[in-house]
């Protein structure tokens, strides 16, 4: 089936999605620089001051795990140090790091593991860092140059750079088998078992490092492009984040095929042609998603966004929020695209007290499903159907994963026309599925690869190979209450009017009990008020423009320059911005909605 045009059904005649939202930050002229001859000239103008008051000069780069690093050393042979250390020769040999890892990588399990609770310490042999900071030590005059994951930990630097690196791009190196995990050299392993192990590993005891020492960097390196590198101080770094959080901002959405992907994202976010499809869209995932800052309107500087989580926790997040969840952003928007495609997989999430003992979690995946748009007959899989025994269930999902016969969904899961601007409740443990020739924007909490395949309907992936399922761990967290009976009352389209006034009105749409994530539908025509320090949405607000071809975001003070979004994309209101109004960029735009999210901070 080809999906009818959503673009014509905005008067749209060509996409107006921004693919590459940007953050611009006023002042700090000339504190960004491109390109290696500039880069090496930032930095040797840097060891040029230092030199002047002592006779040598320790710089550290800091490495997150998947950097380029012979880039690097190629780049600033042209500073001519007197020496160039690697901090890999303080880490254990790759066997004892696969000693210690190995307890929070699960044994076989293809997907999960447990957030690890190692620091970046633990990767090193004492020994051998104690003679790797004696030969730094023993180098009197001079330039010396640390450089590496873990670099910091290894000497007493005079000049800090930190080489950063989004998720995204990481994960994109790692498919293409061009770098390995933290300390050890397997660039040939399966890129899903690498990513397993950067997810519940390397990431995590890096970004402890990030965090403790964000505040001393002297500079940021982001090499996220090979060969086209961008140099920022850690001053204007840091001043980047503070302005972020003082106005609505988005950040850079990142897209990705899949089995079941569609075609509706290609259009209406203007996507290349190449993929057979576009299956997922991360459009606010800070943990996977890169902030674009822009310094003095022609440098654009790419950093991982999880930097300003960590940097301005209190100020993005609001601290009801922060003194839940801590330096962590909790909420997610994506998109799941089957318009053209195939059903999603038939899954379920764990329910909290498995994900703690299990995967380490604080919180699980509580999640919703609205309704971006859908072709006519389309469905959602959402709870068991009234009756249905679970033995026999999974008897025959046994059946069907071994490949006897396929699993009929339509006995044992209930079903439910989706329509446009409908919305599906998904607390865990639910049983549930999108089906084909739907849009979904997919509103969840954050621990968003812990997802329980039950059934992936007889297909392979774009590897060619099944996709893991996890039979086990499914019977083990589905809630059998949640049948059809449940669902259609408490799961379904349970909006409820909460205000109105001239021109805009407001519905609550997700207000589960298990849940701590309530959305807010607001239809307009005219401008709406909104405030992050409400006593009942105070703190961090996403919302999405569902209905609409564009609105702009304004402060009711001036506090900030207006921000116009357009249909379909996502953006954060940090905490800190407090009122705000959204409202049609033009008189004849017809009716508007936003789709907003944010933490219940009272029942």
């Amino acid at each position: 089936m080809n999906p009818s045009d959503p673009l014509a059904s905005l008067g749209l005649r060509r996409p107006n999605y921004d693919k590459q939202p940007v953050v611009p930050v006023a002042g700090h002229i000339g504190a960004a620089v491109r390109g290696w001859p500039a880069v090496c000239a930032r930095i040797s103008g840097s060891i040029t001051s230092l030199t002047a008051a002592r006779s040598r000069v320790v710089v550290a780069i800091e490495c997150y795990p998947e950097v380029f690093q012979d880039e690097i050393v190629d780049a600033l042979r042209i500073l001519a140090p007197r020496h160039f250390f690697r901090s890999a020769e303080a880490f254990k040999t790759p066997a004892e790091i696969d000693d210690v890892v190995a307890p929070d990588l699960g044994g076989d399990d293809p997907v999960f593991g447990r957030l690890t609770r190692l620091v970046l310490d633990d990767f090193l042999d004492p020994v051998k860092r104690s003679a790797l900071r004696t030969r730094i030590d023993a180098v009197a005059t001079g330039v010396v140059v640390v450089l590496g994951p873990a670099a910091l930990l290894c000497c007493e630097p005079d000049l800090v750079i930190h080489a950063d690196m989004p998720r995204w791009e990481a994960q994109l190196r790692q498919r293409r088998d061009e770098v390995s995990n933290l300390g050890v050299e397997n660039r040939r392993l399966k890129a899903s078992l690498q990513y397993k192990r950067s997810f519940f590993i390397d990431w995590r005891v890096c970004d402890k490092l990030k965090q403790a020492t964000l505040g001393r960097w002297d500079f940021l390196l982001d090499t996220t492009v090979p060969g086209d590198p961008r140099l920022v101080t850690g001053e204007a770094l840091r001043d980047g984040l503070r302005q972020t959080v003082a106005r609505p901002f988005r950040v850079v959405p990142l897209f990705d095929p899949g089995p079941w992907g569609g075609l509706w994202m290609r259009k209406v976010c203007d996507l290349p042609d190449g993929p057979p499809n576009y299956a997922w869209c991360f459009d606010c995932v800070p943990e996977e998603n890169s902030l674009f800052l822009e310094f003095s309107g022609c440098v654009r500087v790419e950093i991982p966004s999880i930097n300003l989580v960590f940097n301005r926790p209190r100020e993005l997040l609001g601290e009801p929020v922060y003194g839940r969840f801590g330096p962590e952003f909790p909420i997610r928007f994506d998109f799941l695209d089957t318009m053209g495609g195939g059903n999603l997989s038939f899954q379920v999430h764990p329910i909290a007290e498995y994900a703690r003992e299990h995967f380490g979690l604080p919180y699980t995946q509580d999640e919703s499903y609205y309704i971006l748009d859908a072709e006519p007959g389309a469905v959602v899989y959402l709870g068991c159907k009234d009756g249905t025994k679970p033995a026999e269930m999974f008897a025959d999902l046994h059946t069907a994963q071994r490949g006897e016969k396929p699993f009929d969904a339509d006995r044992h899961a209930a079903r439910f026309p989706a329509r446009k601007h409908d919305h599906f409740l998904i607390p865990a443990g639910t049983l549930h599925c999108s089906g084909a020739n739907s849009m979904v924007l997919e509103i969840s909490a954050t621990p968003y690869i812990f997802t329980f395949k039950l059934w992936d309907w007889n297909r392979l992936g774009l590897d060619g190979k099944p996709r893991p399922l996890n039979l086990e761990r499914g019977a083990r967290v589905v809630d059998w209450t949640r049948d059809e009976s449940y669902a259609r009352e408490h799961l379904v389209n349970a909006v409820r009017p909460v205000a109105s006034g001239p021109g805009w009105r407001e519905e609550r749409t997700g207000l589960h009990p298990a849940e701590f994530i309530e959305t807010r539908r607001h239809w307009f025509t005219g401008p709406v008020v909104h405030d992050t320090g409400g006593s009942a949405t105070g703190g961090v607000h996403v919302l999405n423009l569902v209905q609409g071809a564009e609105a702009v975001v304004e402060s009711p003070s001036g506090a900030f320059e207006p921000f116009v979004v357009h249909y379909a994309e996502t953006f954060i209101i940090p905490a800190a911005v407090g009122p705000y109004v959204v409202r049609p960029t033009r008189p004849d735009a017809g009716e508007l909605a936003t789709l907003k999210a944010f933490v219940r901070t009272q029942p």
